[in-house]
């Protein structure tokens, strides 16, 4: 979820006009919300294909998993209950510790423990992950009383808790091809949302030695592209300059026309998955689906978010490239 206190955005060739977020094409969906691609014409759990190739999909983002308000009980639930739609591979969309970001070193230790613990004692299917905003260690020295120069500080703490050598990736399963991306970048004490240069390179190749035949699925924590970065949080009153409408470099990617560009030139990318804002949406574009989910912590587990339940999304991938989607809750209550 966005940090509000933290000002300041990535400006260069990756800045866009935030007004045009979603372009004549953007759907905003409702608040209790399942919903599938255009091309699709059953809902999840209606059964795969008729050769059996439709990969389902688990995707669980903000976790926030902590001691308090029996967040581990729920994260437990919550891949128990997805477990039981019998998913091929479950993702995680980042933030699955509550906070490492701001920090104290006995706290994040004791974070990273609880989740890997809980999600080796309750997960039994393949889990891929990406990270988020607040699974990273000390960016914000000031309050976590880091210094920068600690072994694990940094993206470092995230490599470690989801046991990965970086913080993005791809890998393919049956005929898609998934890319975790890692949206998260330094800005002084805080971050912003693009892909570094490194990344954005490396994205572009990717895509460039994927076939076309061959359907992508893009992971990121913080969207690409979302209406919820525009809708969410309290009324704001109008201004008097014309400047209404802002998306701030926390919300939403400040590339997201650059890499939609991208997606749209590849012609393969058919589904681009995120979370951070903890609501639901998606827009349609240039054949491209962004879909934001909620949240499996809904308001860091004290209960929905602006209507949204705790829950998480349901995804079958179909082989011809199509793709249906619908968000699960999963009965959490939320405690003191």
């Amino acid at each position: 979820m966005p940090d509000e206190r933290i000002a300041g955005a990535h400006v260069d060739r990756r800045s866009f006009l935030a007004t045009a977020a979603c372009g004549a094409g953007a759907l905003a969906l409702g608040r209790a919300w399942g919903a599938q691609s255009p091309a699709s014409t059953a809902a999840p759990g209606a059964g795969g294909d008729a050769q059996g190739a439709t990969i389902r999909m688990a995707h669980l983002t903000d976790i926030h998993v902590q001691p308090e308000r029996g967040a581990e009980a729920g994260m437990a639930a919550a891949l128990a209950h997805a477990q039981t739609w019998k998913p091929d591979l479950l993702i995680t969309g980042g933030d699955s510790v509550m906070d490492v970001f701001e920090a104290k070193r006995g706290r994040a230790d004791e974070l990273r423990t609880l989740f890997r613990q809980t999600l080796a004692r309750e997960c039994s299917v393949p889990v891929q992950h990406v990270t988020g905003n607040h699974d990273i260690f000390g960016w914000q020295r000031a309050r976590s009383g880091t210094s920068g120069t600690e072994a694990d500080w940094g993206k470092k703490f995230a490599c470690d808790l989801f046991g990965v050598p970086r913080t993005f990736h791809s890998f393919d399963h049956g005929t898609w091809r998934f890319v975790c991306l890692d949206s998260v970048q330094p800005k002084g004490d805080g971050y912003t949302a693009y892909l570094d240069d490194e990344q954005f390179d490396w994205l572009s190749k990717l895509l460039a030695g994927t076939p076309r035949s061959t359907h992508v699925c893009v992971v990121s924590h913080i969207p690409i592209m979302s209406i919820t970065a525009l809708t969410y949080g309290a009324p704001r009153p109008r201004a008097q300059n014309g400047t209404d409408t802002v998306i701030t470099h926390a919300e939403m990617h400040t590339d997201a026309t650059v890499l939609h560009d991208l997606f749209k030139a590849a012609g393969n990318v058919k589904l681009c998955l995120s979370g951070h804002t903890h609501l639901l949406d998606r827009c349609d574009v240039d054949g491209v689906s962004y879909v934001c989910d909620g949240a499996v912590s809904g308001a860091w587990w004290k209960g929905a978010v602006e209507g949204i339940e705790p829950g998480y999304g349901r995804i079958e991938l179909r082989p011809d490239g199509t793709f249906a989607h619908a968000y699960a809750t999963y009965g959490w209550t939320a405690r003191d």
